[in-house]
């Protein structure tokens, strides 16, 4: 399993974009969306802000064999309460999943940002909670807390180092 996570410059945002047609064609199965008159799905509101909140947004582009396979969006969130990350979007295309590229992928995030996490998926996306669950238990040896709140099921834990 040889992949290549690489942090995103501007010049990856045409590849994000499109890349992301295919994560929100994969998600509709979870949410109410459909494709515009155009038939493509609208744009993702956020993803100028990756390039122009530079300390608190990290997109990255996943390659493998120079092939375009997948994108992570980290966020970093900040509040009178905490500080913490966040992965608002992460994904990787059908044909690559199961071989453990993902799980790979978000400890690299997971070691690359070091402090409190906070990750969560839809209530509604069972696959995902799957997925976030056992690779987050991995990455913690258990050591992380795991709740439902607003729909949503989100594990909470704090990296090392």
């Amino acid at each position: 399993m040889n992949y290549e996570l690489i942090q995103a410059s501007k010049a990856y945002k045409e590849v994000i974009k499109n890349l992301m047609q295919f994560y929100i064609y994969d998600f509709s199965e979870f949410v109410q969306c459909d494709v515009e008159d155009d038939g493509l799905f609208g744009a993702y509101p956020y993803l100028d802000d990756y390039w122009n909140e530079v300390d608190h947004r990290f997109p990255y582009v996943i390659k493998q064999d120079d092939k375009y396979i997948g994108f992570v969006l980290v966020r970093s969130i900040e509040s009178e309460e905490r500080n913490y990350f966040s992965i608002a979007e992460f994904f990787i295309m059908k044909k690559y999943r199961k071989a453990g590229i993902g799980k790979a992928v978000a400890k690299q995030i997971f070691d690359t940002h070091k402090g409190h996490w906070e990750v969560y998926q839809l209530e509604s996306n069972e696959p995902a909670q799957q997925f976030w669950n056992k690779v987050i238990h991995d990455y913690t040896q258990g050591n992380f807390t795991d709740r439902v709140e607003d729909g949503r099921r989100i594990q909470d834990f704090k990296t090392m180092g």
